[in-house]
Formats: C-alpha cells, sequence, structure tokens
C-alpha cells in the first residue's frame, strides 16, 4: 500500500513520522506542502521525497492523509477523488455542511473512502468507558479539554479543533442524539478561543463540555456522573477511576462510618495515531468500511457549526 501526507504541519509531522514506522503495512512514498521551506525540512528530516505538485503525488499513491488547514479540504478532497485515493481526512471533514456533504457524494460514486481523524476513537480509554456505561445510570457528563496558548491557533476556533473531539466521543459514549444545546464563548483575536457548551439528550442525559485555548494547563478529562457513582477519566495519565458508596458493594454495620471506595484502570502506553493508520490501510486493503465514516465527520461537523453559530449571534446580540 502506497502512501502520501498532504500538509506537513505539526499534525501533518506526525502522520509522516506514523508511516515511516509502518514498514510492515506501507510504503511513504513522499509528502506535498504549499510550504516549500517546511516541507523541505519534514522531507530532510524523515528523508522522503518532497512532491512539487499535489497532482504529482496523487498519480502514486493509493491513500493519502490529509493535514492541511480546514478550508482547503474540499479542494483537496476532489483532487482525491478525481485521482482514485482514498483519504484519511483530519477533523473537521470539510469547512461546510454542503462541502463535506458533495465530498462524502462524489467519492461514494467515485468508489474512494474517506475516514475522518476522530483519533479519539482509538484511545484504548474510550472503548473500555463506553464498556463501564452498559452496566449504569448516567445522569449527567462534564467534559474539560483545555490547551495552553499556541500561536498556531490565532485563526482557530476552538469548538472545531477542540470542542469536537468530545462531541463525537459523547456520541459514542451514549450512542443518543443532542435535542437541545446552550452556549456561550469568548472570542480573542476575532475567533472563539474559549468555550462552554451545555447540552440535552433525548435520553435526559444532560452534559456539559468546555474547550480552550487559554488555559495554563493542559487538560483531558471526562467525568461522568452515574446512579451508582463517578467514574472519572484522565486521558492524559491514561487512568480511570470508578467511585462508589460501600452500600453499592456490602450491607453495613450501624456504627460502621462509610467511605468511598475506588477501583481504579490505568493503561499502558499505545499510540492512538498508529492505531487509527493501521485500521485505515487495512480498511482499503480489505475493502471494508472505515471505522469514522464521512458520515461520521458530516455529524459532528453539523453540530459544531451550530453551537460556532450560537455563539457568534450571541455575541454580536451583546455588542448591540
Amino acid at each position: 500500500m502506497k502512501v502520501g501526507v498532504i500538509g506537513t504541519g505539526s499534525m501533518g509531522e506526525n502522520h509522516v513520522r506514523t508511516y515511516t514506522s509502518l514498514s510492515g503495512y506501507c510504503q511513504l512514498v513522499g509528502i506535498y506542502d504549499s510550504n516549500k521551506n517546511r516541507g523541505l525540512e519534514v522531507a530532510n528530516k524523515y528523508q522522503i521525497k518532497q512532491f512539487e505538485s499535489i497532482t504529482e503525488l496523487l498519480q502514486l499513491v493509493d491513500v493519502v492523509s490529509i493535514a492541511v488547514p480546514t478550508e482547503y479540504h474540499y479542494e483537496i478532497g476532489l483532487a482525491c477523488i478525481q485521482h482514485k485515493v482514498h483519504m484519511l481526512m483530519e477533523k473537521p471533514i470539510a469547512r461546510t455542511v454542503a462541502e463535506a456533504k458533495t465530498l462524502i457524494k462524489k467519492a461514494n460514486e467515485a468508489g474512494v473512502k474517506i475516514q475522518v481523524g476522530h483519533i479519539e476513537l482509538y484511545n484504548p480509554m474510550i472503548n473500555v468507558l463506553k464498556n463501564i456505561l452498559i452496566n449504569e445510570q448516567v445522569i449527567a457528563i462534564d467534559v474539560h479539554r483545555m490547551n495552553p496558548y499556541d500561536p498556531r491557533v490565532l485563526k482557530i476556533d476552538v469548538v472545531h479543533d477542540l470542542m469536537i473531539h468530545d462531541m463525537y466521543i459523547l456520541n459514542e459514549l451514549l450512542n443518543d442524539e443532542i435535542i437541545d444545546f446552550y452556549a456561550m464563548g469568548k472570542t480573542i483575536d476575532g475567533t472563539n478561543k474559549h468555550a462552554i457548551v451545555g447540552t440535552k439528550f433525548s435520553n435526559g442525559i444532560i452534559a456539559q463540555l468546555t474547550a480552550s485555548f487559554k488555559s495554563a494547563e493542559k487538560i483531558r478529562t471526562i467525568n461522568i456522573v452515574t446512579e451508582k457513582g463517578l467514574i472519572k477519566g484522565d486521558l492524559l495519565n491514561k487512568k480511570i477511576d470508578i467511585i462508589r458508596s460501600p452500600e453499592c458493594y456490602m450491607k453495613l454495620e450501624k456504627n460502621y462510618t462509610p467511605h468511598s471506595i475506588i477501583e481504579s484502570i490505568e493503561f499502558s502506553y499505545n499510540e492512538p495515531l498508529k492505531l487509527q493508520l493501521i485500521d485505515f490501510i487495512n480498511c482499503v486493503k480489505n475493502d471494508t468500511t472505515p471505522l469514522v465514516t464521512g458520515q461520521d465527520g458530516l455529524k459532528a461537523l453539523t453540530i459544531c457549526n451550530k453551537i460556532s453559530e450560537f455563539m457568534n449571534n450571541l455575541s454580536n446580540y451583546s455588542k448591540n
């Protein structure tokens, strides 16, 4: 399987690095970046070819990872479809819902597979949380995904860059639809850099999500309140704590002072990006449906666009 990478920024380089470690699965043919200096830097670092045009690269590969700014996803996606090249598109799938729908339609007609980079679904913690919740009655979920500021996000909306991960995680955990939401955001440098969203699902579960580019500390937590206890997931420290009252486990003597009982699950490191790339390569080889389809990407994009639009309208209303 011959693969390429289009876009060699921070995430694009991660794809290059990971593909080079997968020589048993694929051959990394080369890269393309409109920033020739950046492309040359990555090409020299990993001893791979830098192509002069996207067309030249697409003529020689079966699969590409697309890790360019979102506004170019549609144009590059169409080029991949034209050349019958399967694509792993970093999230979000496109800039607008209309663009996403067109890409999906044309890809289906051409027999080209699109997998969207919902990388957290390859984090083993998410699958464990999903299995834990099978026997739980969930009341509410509180999610925090926060980063220190980085100049690369100057023109990027935090909802589409960070919160989108937690939107598709909640969809995976609850397998349910959001029926209502409220959102507030802090606009800095012309885009939402801090966002708080409250959601309600059709089964009555409520969730609050916080995403920020302005945190002094990197945070990735999911806290789930259930009828039986509290489930605390820390994606950075790769740990789940399940906290319950002793009454859940035993009948207590009257003179016994109850304390919480904590079960802890810890995970060894397994790089989600590597799992994602292997899975997509196998999907193409075996002609199976991607784990994260274009429709899944469209669903995440749709709710994130609605949230950003809501916050922007709220901000404009406040100014007036």
